[in-house]
């Protein structure tokens, strides 16, 4: 069965790359240095356009995924935005104190975007029991899971990851991500069988950042989208 290549990007120029690229769905976030936030309407507008189907990020800050009232209300709205962009669908996930998934915050953020596509990120990494969270996942209608396999790097996690696509017994889509490249992207999906693979596809640009320096900001490495990068990976996924 063809494995499905979903691209993470947070910028216009990202959006153009992973269309080059060959990229067949793409994640919208913004701030993707810090894990990916919800995006600006503006970026949410430009990617409705895009000839693939868009999932967007409703994440309100960076840190972990444990929200109050404040950020749910955030969240809600955010979710509205992307509906009346025309979006595909949302990527969404939330914690308990103790890493458990927040089934309640998920059901109303669930039944906000109730005729789009939903993927559960991984907050699903976090959790104690991932087979009860697996069984939440698919109570609550989400399509898919992005996971590493509750380890840091995709290629860590095989073992979970092949645990869990096993489990699911396609009743939801288990999407491998996290350290995930051209070179070992074939080899994740041999061992495990997963149906999708994500991945920001991105390359580091060199970048002095005058401008930022002079008011006070230290110079660092960029990371940009690359098609090269992209069209690299639907190539190791074809040879399957």
């Amino acid at each position: 069965m063809p494995v499905l290549l979903e691209v993470c990007v947070d910028s216009a120029e990202g959006l153009e790359a992973a269309v080059a690229g060959g990229a067949q769905r793409i994640e919208l976030c913004s701030a993707l240095d810090v894990g990916g936030l919800t995006p600006s309407k503006g970026l949410m507008a430009l990617a409705a356009k895009m000839p693939v189907p868009v999932y967007v990020m409703i994440r309100p800050r960076a840190g972990d995924f444990i929200f109050d009232a404040a950020s749910r209300d955030v969240m809600l709205a955010d979710i509205d935005a992307a509906r009346e962009s025309g979006l595909a669908g949302v990527v969404l996930g939330a914690s308990l104190p103790d890493g458990r998934l927040d089934a309640d915050l998920l059901a109303l953020l669930a039944e906000r975007s109730r005729g789009m596509g939903r993927t559960l990120h991984r907050a699903f990494d976090l959790v104690p029991d991932a087979d009860d969270a697996l069984e939440q996942a698919i109570s609550l209608g989400f399509e898919r899971i992005l996971t590493s396999g509750l380890a840091v790097r995709a290629p860590d996690g095989m073992a979970w990851l092949r645990h869990l696509a096993d489990r699911s017994a396609g009743r939801i889509a288990i999407m491998a991500g996290s350290g995930v490249t051209p070179a070992n992207a074939a080899h994740i999906v041999a061992g495990t069988g997963v149906a999708e693979i994500h991945a920001s596809c991105r390359l580091p640009v060199t970048s002095v950042d005058e401008a930022l320096v002079g008011f006070g900001f230290a110079a660092r490495q960029q990371y940009r989208t690359s098609s090269v990068v992209v069209a690299e990976m639907r190539e190791a996924l074809s040879a399957l």
